[in-house]
């Protein structure tokens, strides 16, 4: 979604900022996953609590989707913990998932993908009713999924179609319809709009928190669209090569972003002001794209960072709180919070490179552009 479409979104109902609970529906604890070599996810521990929205950023194989399957058990991490309403699900049997899987459910990037061809949108919507063995007879349950399919804005009639009858926007919401039918306490939205047309983006988004503030459920909303993260996030997690490198409200990281790939993230993000656009100064990371499967040692962005120094190399920085509640692993931001900016501080050392080196610059400014958005 583009920061325009989130602005006239915004401008045509923005929600009300819903007021998290104390108490955790979700905490992860150390999690890992690794597929054979790939160590996708190494040590991730993340807390949402009741009513939060929470996004999880990062350019892609950072391991945010990954994460996401974990906590629905998809996958049954290789280490850590999953805790949902303080129950450790991480390694729960075949049978008691399905006590579990009524308190979280997740919304898939690729609606067409997610959706049982085979199946009437009445039938998809009301397939956790069947599987949860609910005490209800066929009225009842017609009127449940009718009353789920009013809920995400498609008529009642839409049950007795087939997925491919429907576009892009109504298929989502036939998603999100089927995710929301057991009234789960958590919903982990993986990508929702990134495989929409724009013009359909910001109403499923609209959709999307509306949702979120009459029900009241937690919400992981895994992402690379920064605008639709501050429309709807309270607290942003930025995520690099399978590790958490910055944890803060909405409002912190936009305005005081600390981590130099949480810099780098919101630098390669347009903004809607053309001026504004054209007078910032691109930041240029370095070309040394990392692999999963062999990470760097110490800081895992060092090879990339304009400002490392060689302790990044030597010694991984902890994730700690600096400031006023934020939390981030870099060796060069104080306990403070201040540290240095590399869309500032950075700026000279990229303008001579550029200079110097054009092509090479420019592919690698080509290349930072296209994995951060």
């Amino acid at each position: 979604m583009t920061p325009a479409s989130v602005q006239t979104a915004q401008s045509a109902s923005h929600p009300e900022p819903t007021t998290a609970g104390d108490d955790p529906v979700l905490e992860l604890e150390g999690l890992v996953m690794h597929f054979g070599p790939v160590r996708a996810v190494d040590g991730v521990s993340l807390r949402i609590r009741k009513g939060q929205v929470t996004a999880l950023v990062g350019e892609s194989g950072s391991g945010k989707s990954t994460v996401g399957r974990c906590i629905v058990r998809l996958v049954e991490p290789t280490d850590g913990a999953v805790r949902l309403g303080g129950t450790d699900v991480t390694h729960l049997s075949r049978k008691e998932l399905r006590q579990h899987r009524r308190d979280v459910s997740i919304v898939f990037q690729d609606p067409a993908g997610s959706l049982d061809p085979r199946m009437l949108v009445g039938e998809v919507v009301g397939e956790p009713l069947r599987l949860q063995a609910t005490r209800l007879n066929r009225r009842e349950r017609s009127e449940r999924i009718q009353e789920s399919l009013r809920r995400v804005g498609l008529r009642p009639e839409v049950a007795e179609r087939y997925p491919h009858e429907l576009s892009g926007g109504q298929r989502q919401r036939v998603s999100l319809a089927r995710a929301l039918m057991s009234e789960p306490s958590l919903l982990v939205a993986d990508e929702p709009t990134s495989a929409l047309d724009v013009s359909v983006q910001a109403a499923v988004l609209n959709l999307l928190a509306d949702l979120q503030r009459d029900i009241g459920f937690a919400c992981l909303f895994i992402t690379h669209d920064l605008s639709a993260v501050e429309y709807l996030a309270d607290e942003i997690a930025v995520m690099y090569l399978g590790q958490l490198v910055e944890v803060g409200s909405r409002g912190e990281i936009f305005a005081h972003p600390r981590h130099p790939y949480t810099q780098a993230l919101l630098s390669a993000a347009p903004v809607a002001d053309p001026d504004k656009q054209r007078a910032r100064t691109p930041v240029l990371l370095g070309d040394d794209l990392p692999s999963a499967m062999d990470p760097p040692s110490g800081c895992r962005f060092h090879t990339r960072c304009p400002v490392a120094v060689p302790r990044c190399a030597e010694e991984v920085p902890v994730l700690r709180s600096v400031g006023d509640g934020g939390t981030v692993a870099c060796h060069l931001v104080e306990q403070d919070g201040t540290g240095p900016d590399i869309r500032t501080d950075a700026a000279p050392a990229a303008t001579t490179t550029a200079t110097s080196t054009t092509s090479t610059s420019t592919s690698t400014s080509t290349s930072t552009s296209e994995s951060l958005t």
